[in-house]
């Protein structure tokens, strides 16, 4: 491809989204470029603390414990108060909650500070998806989340380097670091993001209030939920049963980041074009395909001898989810109430933060039990099974309906954001 072309293609994939998509855009990239903790919190713990690898493993639990709890009290905040508070209120929290942890010494209140941070952090989740999706077109949704997912692993990518050598001059320097690019992200979201929650016409007023019992009792989408989980379990075992497999099998630490490294550098490389291959086609076979690569390419992972066939590996788990994060969160959005998006893509989310917490128990039990090539070949059955599930569950799903009856809440912060012309179906 010439340079004219790519720069053709590079124009075409920014093109047409709103201005407040991409100030939502900046702020997920600030925030990802600032996201320290996560990265050396371990090590923080262990080296720098001198506390055993077991209270380490106990407080990324709890943090992600908080993560699972703020996914639905996101999304009922999200639909409540709205986006913007939500995300404010978020974020504001984070920071406090982030510098605070670098300064707690005591365990239990490190493990309390943690499950803290854990809940603030995620907490932001359902209202980032809820504003996309009320601010950009439904036939532009899978690019913007897609442009989303890249600033994050852009961001992540870039933090992590720096992590060790911010670790390296002072760990609390890492902590304040991260704090104040939160709040940097506040700041974002109060000067430039209006409120985008849609205010409902008499017609959709007089439908049912949407609840958290209303989403439990949507058999398609909790169906989606679970296939969701069964999804996120798969790639969860690139940071939780990959590192342990490669290290029973002999192979180092940097070993592991060499092959692991090769996920970043091609979600930054291929997202933006995969995604224009992806943007309009059908979303059944993405998602029977992407949970497909993800089972057989962790499966594959049994026959790995070298760093060089792990990196093989981990090519093709990684196209299956550059595929399958947008084209999902676009379901999840086109299967959700315009009034009730925040708690939709709270359960959402909850699906990825239970999986946090399920994968590193099954990966453990399954290594120690059976061996390494048992767990991936459990991988390989688990993506045949959501590949399956989402051929059955999506036969008949509803297209989108073309009409647009609510207006969003004004902000007096900016001016209202244009209405999109269509809605997903409820």
């Amino acid at each position: 491809m010439s340079l004219v072309s790519l720069r053709r293609a590079a124009r075409e994939t920014v093109s047409g989204l709103p201005r407040e998509f991409w100030w939502l855009w900046t702020s997920t990239l600030v925030n990802r470029l600032g996201a320290f903790v996560a990265t050396f919190m371990a090590l923080y713990l262990t080296l720098d603390r001198g506390y055993s690898a077991s209270y380490a493993g106990l407080v990324a639990s709890l943090h992600g414990l908080g993560g699972v709890v703020s996914s639905l009290g996101g999304g009922v905040m999200t639909d409540r108060l709205g986006r913007r508070p939500t995300l404010l209120i978020s974020q504001l929290s984070t920071a406090f909650a982030v510098a605070l942890l670098g300064f707690v010494h005591d365990p239990v209140a490190i493990a309390a500070v943690a499950f803290l941070v854990g809940m603030a952090s995620n907490a932001s989740r359902p209202a980032v998806q809820a504003m996309m999706a009320d601010i950009v077109r439904p036939e532009d949704r899978v690019r913007a989340f897609s442009l989303n997912y890249w600033a994050i692993n852009l961001g992540f990518a870039v933090s992590s380097m720096a992590a060790g050598f911010i670790a390296e001059f002072s760990y609390l320097a890492g902590f304040l670091i991260e704090a104040g690019m939160t709040l940097v992200c506040a700041v974002v979201v109060f000067v430039k993001l209006p409120e985008s929650r849609p205010v409902l016409t008499d017609k959709a007023t007089a439908q049912p209030a949407v609840g958290l019992g209303t989403v439990l009792r949507d058999g398609r989408f909790m169906s989606v939920v679970g296939l969701s989980f069964l999804v996120a379990l798969v790639f969860q075992q690139g940071s939780v049963g990959l590192p342990v497999a490669m290290g029973e099998a002999g192979f180092t630490p940097a070993d592991y980041g060499m092959a692991v490294a090769v996920n970043g550098v091609l979600i930054v490389a291929l997202q933006i074009p995969v995604t224009r291959f992806i943007e309009h086609r059908d979303p059944k076979r993405l998602l029977v395909v992407s949970s497909l690569l993800a089972g057989y390419g962790f499966g594959l992972t049994a026959f790995a001898g070298s760093v060089g066939v792990f990196a093989l590996t981990v090519c093709v788990w990684t196209l299956a989810e550059i595929v399958n994060a947008p084209t999902q969160t676009g379901l999840v959005v086109r299967l959700s109430p315009v009034h009730g998006r925040g708690r939709y893509q709270g359960m959402y989310t909850l699906s990825w933060s239970l999986a946090a917490l399920v994968a590193p128990l099954m990966s453990g039990l399954v290594i120690d039990r059976f061996g390494a090539e048992w767990l991936w070949g459990l991988c390989a059955v688990v993506g045949t099974a959501a590949g399956l599930g989402y051929a059955m569950l999506m036969r008949s799903l509803p297209a989108e309906e073309p009409s647009f009856a609510e207006t969003p809440v004004a902000s007096s912060a900016a001016p209202p954001v244009s209405p999109p012309t269509e809605v997903g179906a409820a």
